[in-house]
């Protein structure tokens, strides 16, 4: 994955923040919203899309593209380099293959503990019962 590629696909936006910063806030674009179309990328071959597509089914709006924002600096261009970071972290993980489980067996020992086990909490409560005496 080229990631200079990549980010060259990216659509920003800088909006008005709500977060910190005081009468700043109200005059100063800080909010950075990233736009990524991931139906119309080049980048990845159609398997990497529809895996992406998978992994991002709840984040992604009607259009397919996948909406990202960060407001939690008071620099734009650190909101840039946060929500920049998150999407290819986001990305790098969508494309991580699952690994394939191989089934084991439960060891004899293990078995063999756990009967011994019960066995012995059996007859210890067997013990607290009153003798019965016929």
């Amino acid at each position: 994955m080229d990631k200079e590629a990549l980010i060259s696909e990216l659509t920003f936006k800088a909006v008005r923040s709500s977060g910190s910063g005081g009468q700043n806030v109200n005059k100063v674009a800080t909010k950075v919203v990233l736009y990524f179309d991931l139906e119309q990328t080049t980048i990845f071959s159609e398997a990497d899309k529809e895996r992406l597509q998978q992994f991002f089914k709840n984040r992604l709006n009607k259009q397919g593209v996948l909406v990202l924002d960060s407001d939690e600096s008071r620099s734009q261009f650190r909101n840039k380099t946060l929500v920049t970071q998150r999407f290819l972290k986001l990305i790098t993980e969508g494309l991580k293959e699952d690994k394939e489980r191989k089934p084991t067996k439960v060891p004899k020992a293990v078995k063999r503990k756990r009967l011994e086990t019960k066995r012995k909490r059996s007859e210890k409560k067997a013990n607290r019962k009153k003798p019965d005496i016929d």
